[in-house]
């Protein structure tokens, strides 16, 4: 297993050591190690100082001296396997040649520096074990044949620089190994949190996106109703005693519309309720958001169908002229023209061009009551234009007769709505003191 993440950042990190160690027990290993060495070369020193004519005391001292290189092995692999190779031919070293072999085999020099010093100290065994042993049989301390000789040297530096290589060999490739994956562990931790924080990202873009649409479509089916609504009523105030009959009408298609929209408004709220259907599990089921608007555009869709036995898939062009009865039930004069060959479309155009002509007629209820509105459709080739144009109201007090609030959504929606299939919408006013809003959808 590979240390990742908060513990991998406490681990020690370089430098924490004294000197040039990373830790202090690798300081105490190599301190105890050249201790070690120098202790076996002084010993052995005592044997070169009488075999080369010196004092002993000058022996001692150049073994001590020899072997405590070894303290370096961490630092400078190189000099210590080189030294090791200079006091071969005095019998002594054999522990620094061994673990400083090792540490140069594992450690980051190239390939080529480690078989240039590898081959260097098994020749100098190879030569000093042969001299050593000649002189023993030759001097009677040893009692092989000559054939013995070239077979013991071979074997005596092959098991002195081959173990010691070869397991440097593999300790440096599994801590490249190691370290290796560590890194990718690393990286791929970095880059699930990426990953994780653009998802948190996206996550948040889809909720606000969703609510935009559970917000146009609880827009499209409350606010043309309740519009209507309110216009019926305020001509239901005005005629109550003039006009019974006709109020009796209005009154009639206020409660429709009321029942109409409570209908609807019901649907979507019982969305919301729907995790209380279930009360075997541990806890509250969480409603999308998704949820809320699929079923606030289902209730948008059906509402504008004609009421409950005209549920269907959804609004369409062919019911533009109840949509636009129902205005003028209301006492707008809306005047429809349709122009090129009528056919059907994607039910999503469709749809987008029913919610634009229903959403201007409310418009003008609310901003311009009493105004005469000019509804145009255009077929096209390889698109479906609609236009809706109202004059300025007849008086300027009538605009807010019924007292119509207004949330500023309407344009906006609308425009989602016609950008989302690739078309263009445009509003504003007219030279005349009117409104028009336009709308170009491709048909594919």
């Amino acid at each position: 297993m590979t240390t990742t993440g908060e513990a991998h950042a406490e681990a020690p990190p370089p430098g924490a050591g004294p000197w040039w160690w990373g830790r202090v027990r690798s300081a105490v290993l190599d301190v105890g190690l050249a201790v070690a060495s120098a202790v076996e070369c002084g010993g052995e020193g005592v044997r070169f100082a009488r075999d080369a004519g010196i004092p002993e005391a000058a022996g001692v001292v150049f073994g001590v001296l020899a072997g405590s290189v070894l303290v370096l092995r961490r630092r400078w692999p190189i000099a210590v396997v080189l030294v090791s190779i200079a006091v071969m031919p005095a019998q002594m070293g054999f522990l620094m040649g061994i673990v400083g072999l090792y540490t140069l085999a594992a450690s980051e020099l190239p390939r080529r520096i480690i078989a240039s010093l590898a081959g260097m100290s098994f020749v100098g065994m190879l030569i000093v074990t042969f001299v050593w042993v000649r002189q023993g049989v030759a001097s009677g301390a040893l009692t092989f044949g000559d054939w013995v000789v070239p077979l013991a040297s071979l074997t005596t530096a092959l098991g002195v620089t081959a173990p010691p290589l070869l397991l440097g060999l593999y300790v440096g490739a599994r801590r490249r190994l190691m370290e290796s994956l560590r890194e990718r562990a690393d990286s791929l931790e970095r880059e699930l949190q990426l990953l994780a924080e653009r998802a948190e990202e996206r996550a948040e873009w889809a909720r606000g996106e969703e609510r935009t649409r559970i917000a146009r479509e609880m827009h499209d089916v409350v606010a043309h109703r309740v519009s209507l609504m309110v216009v019926h009523a305020a001509a239901l105030q005005a005629v109550a005693r003039k006009d019974p009959e006709k109020a009796v009408k209005n009154a009639a298609l206020v409660g429709d519309m009321g029942r109409q929209a409570l209908t609807e408004l019901r649907e979507m709220l019982g969305v919301l309720r729907s995790g209380d259907a279930h009360p075997d599990r541990a806890r509250r089921a969480v409603v999308p958001l998704a949820a809320v608007g699929a079923a606030a555009a289902a209730a948008a869709d059906r509402g504008q169908a004609g009421g409950d036995e005209g549920a269907g898939e959804g609004p369409c062009l062919s019911e533009l002229d109840e949509l636009i009865g129902q205005s003028a039930a209301a006492g707008m004069v809306v005047d429809l023209s349709v122009e090129g060959e009528s056919r059907s479309y994607a039910p999503e155009v469709e749809q987008t061009a029913y919610r634009v002509v229903q959403e201007a007629l409310t418009n003008v209820h609310k901003h311009a009551a009493g105004a005469k509105t000019h509804v145009r459709l255009a077929h096209r080739v390889s698109e479906i234009a609609m236009q809706v144009e109202n004059e300025p109201p007849p008086e300027v007090s009538s605009a807010s007769s019924a007292r119509l609030p207004s949330g500023g959504n309407g344009l906006v929606g609308m425009k989602e709505r016609v950008s989302a299939l690739g078309g263009v919408f445009v509003s504003g006013p007219t030279d005349a003191g009117g409104f028009r809003v336009s709308a170009v959808i491709p048909a594919a």
